[in-house]
């Protein structure tokens, strides 16, 4: 079987990584930090786009890496309308709604689409995005709230959770991930719950919308009427509190920092303050997961954690001994995203799984009585 060759961008809030894969094997990444003074020169994010586009060759041309013979360039994908999993070819579509976030959400993952496109159209290439933050499979049950008119939509580490189900589904469970049931979570920075059914993620929190357990960053579910007063209270505007959901929240708010290595270190010396925000995470992850398994009916074939966080020994103790009642708990430190880029695209060009277009509309228009 041919070995094609995938480039993968994954451009975050301070850094953009890069990736070039042969077949599943990676031969050369780069995560470069970028000066908050740089990316503050552009009015938009995507008049950041020369400005990393030009970052990367640079990279690439001191690592004597050529990008003619590229078979696919993978972008992360972000600002489009609400789709399925999948992998997904980007088209000018695609392109114009990445450019104006056409979902409303304002980040630098939409810009992997675009420098995906731009590499692909100068070396002759296909380009790509694989399972991007827009991926919303929520059956109806989990759309409805107690607000006629406010229905739930998610924004999930939707590349990296189904990325750790596919491949623990290959090599532990030796199934298809359409196979199996799983509760997946991307515990980092951004903490994703999810509870997937047979291939699809039907449930999990909106981390965008302050859904969710705390995280370092993130305030998680709070109680609106305990919101309002804390506003009413500290003279906040909705965009102060906005801020509190993905900005100002969690670790930040309690005790000052985002790093958990930090915080774990100040509970380690004593610092019982430090020591409950640490354990309070992870008890309202175990609620969630949880929850995630109710949705399941209790048919769940493994609970999977990812991300930067995992590597913490007392946060996987924690867990494991609380839910493995429920499932086997499978940890895997770290994240997949880039590998999960690349696995994407080789998998399209292998024949296991289709292409898909991106339509542009939303995967979901509201329930049948409405439409």
């Amino acid at each position: 079987m041919r070995q094609y060759k995938v480039l993968t961008i994954n451009p975050g809030s301070t850094s953009t990584k890069i990736a070039l894969f042969e077949g599943e094997e990676c031969l050369y990444s780069k995560n470069v930090a970028h000066d908050a003074s740089e990316l503050a020169k552009f009015d938009t994010i995507s008049d950041q786009l020369p400005y990393r586009r030009n970052m990367i060759l640079e990279l690439l041309e001191q690592a004597n890496i050529s990008l003619n013979d590229i078979d696919v360039f993978v972008g992360r994908g972000g600002g489009l309308l609400a789709m399925e999993g999948g992998t997904y070819k980007v088209t000018e579509l695609m392109l114009d709604h990445a450019k104006n976030c056409a979902n409303g959400v304002v980040h630098p993952a939409a810009l992997g689409s675009q420098l995906a496109a731009e590499f692909a159209n100068k070396y002759g290439a296909q380009a790509m995005v694989v399972n991007p933050p827009d991926v919303d499979e929520l059956q109806d049950l989990a759309r409805m709230t107690g607000i006629k008119g406010v229905n739930r939509i998610i924004h999930l580490h939707a590349l990296n959770l189904k990325e750790t189900a596919i491949r623990h589904s290959k090599n532990v469970l030796h199934k298809k991930y359409e196979e199996a049931n799983y509760v997946v979570c991307h515990i980092g920075g951004g903490i994703s719950v999810s509870a997937h059914r047979r291939g699809k993620m039907v449930d999990g929190y909106d981390i965008v919308g302050g859904e969710g357990p705390m995280a370092p960053t993130r305030c998680g579910s709070v109680s609106v009427n305990d919101l309002l007063a804390y506003m009413k209270e500290h003279n906040l505007g909705v965009d102060e509190v906005r801020g509190l959901c993905t900005k100002s929240g969690g670790f930040v708010s309690h005790v000052g920092i985002s790093d958990a290595i930090e915080l774990t270190k100040r509970a380690e010396q004593g610092d019982n303050y430090a020591k409950m925000v640490w354990n309070t995470m992870i008890y309202q992850i175990e609620k969630c997961i949880g929850a995630m398994a109710a949705v399941l009916h209790g048919e769940v074939d493994g609970i999977l954690l990812g991300g930067g966080m995992v590597h913490s020994k007392d946060l996987v103790q924690q867990i494991t001994e609380t839910c493995s009642f429920i499932a086997p708990v499978t940890a895997y430190p770290g994240e997949f995203e880039m590998e999960a880029m690349a696995a994407g695209a080789i998998r399209v060009l292998n024949g296991e799984e289709e292409l898909k277009e991106y339509t542009g509309k939303r995967n979901w228009n509201g329930f049948a009585w409405e439409i």
